[in-house]
């Protein structure tokens, strides 16, 4: 792939920037998000993301064009599993409507600097080692074993590692003071139950990013791509939650989806580090290959669960706190 010329990483970083400031400057407000407004604004970072993978497939070509789409398409059907996490957490946490998605975006954030982190340090190591791919197709194999098995471990909120040192550092009080994460009471600075949320967010996209980050390496090893992809795809994650929070439980078969999408990218490393360790001779996937892989997937397995619904209809709200 041709060197990514700096004004690239440039103009990345100012979409970026204007995006989060606009949206930050339009919900300034508290106020409960509907379908419409997040359908719209879905459909807003939708545009970006494949706008930027155009400029990607004129200025890099089109080997590093389709590695973005695939990339950005197998991380935003991976984020998935978030959307299931973050209704989870709102409901534990009794988050009302209004300020969910503050909440969301300042979880965004911090998941925009760990996966940069983690996806620099991930390139690094795989430039320098290559045996460590069938490490990571390894934890795609087990992701994959633990989706079609469906007893993957629950997600606490309450005791997870972030909210817990959290209470350690500050006190967190149990009334929610509007949208602020810090309040004084009786001289001392203690923090809402928001920042505590913030905090489960945050935790909750460090575990999921044990399979995307190893996932997204098997499709791409070029920094750029690799980060610009996940950016993109996590920027889109709260309109999407909005969008989508009383549908999830209906997409049943997704989870098989995204376990045979797992497995596939297993596969895919496993080749890649034996072409390139054993013999030239062991063929590698192409990324069109993969990109067509994801996309028939997806598509399959929400078709699928819209014409075989599940046989015991539940209540389709969403667990989520209403005001």
């Amino acid at each position: 792939m041709p060197e990514v010329p700096l004004w690239l990483w440039g103009a990345f970083a100012a979409t970026v920037v204007v995006s989060l400031t606009v949206d930050l400057l339009a919900h300034r407000t508290a106020h409960v998000i509907g379908f419409k407004e997040a359908a719209a604004w879905s459909g807003l970072w939708v545009g970006l993301a494949l706008v930027f993978g155009g400029v990607v497939f004129l200025v890099l070509g089109t080997t590093a064009g389709t590695e973005y789409t695939t990339a950005w398409l197998l991380e935003k059907s991976l984020s998935v599993d978030n959307l299931f996490v973050f209704a989870v957490i709102f409901a534990y946490f009794r988050v009302p409507r209004a300020y969910q998605h503050r909440v969301l975006f300042f979880g965004v954030m911090g998941a925009l600097v760990f996966r940069g982190i983690f996806l620099s340090l991930g390139v690094a190591v795989v430039s320098r080692f290559t045996a460590v791919l069938f490490v990571f197709a390894a934890v795609l194999f087990y992701s994959t074993y633990k989706l079609l098995k469906g007893d993957e471990e629950s997600f606490d909120p309450g005791k997870s590692f972030a909210v817990r040192m959290l209470r350690k550092v500050v006190p967190v009080r149990d009334e929610y003071a509007g949208t602020k994460f810090f309040v004084k009471e009786a001289g001392r600075r203690v923090a809402t139950p928001l920042l505590a949320v913030v905090a489960a967010i945050e935790a909750a996209d460090l575990i999921f990013a044990v399979d995307s980050v190893p996932a997204v390496l098997a499709v791409s090893d070029d920094a750029f791509i690799v980060y610009t992809s996940n950016a993109f795809a996590i920027l889109g994650l709260r309109a999407l939650y909005f969008m989508l929070a009383g549908l999830l439980d209906r997409f049943h078969y997704l989870s098989k989806g995204l376990a045979f999408i797992l497995a596939f990218i297993g596969v895919k490393l496993v080749l890649q580090a034996s072409h390139k360790m054993i013999s030239d001779s062991v063929p590698e996937i192409p990324s069109p290959v993969s990109l067509a892989v994801i996309v028939v997937v997806l598509a399959g397995s929400v078709i699928l669960s819209i014409r075989r619904p599940p046989p015991a209809q539940g209540d389709p709200a969403p667990p989520i706190i209403k005001e």
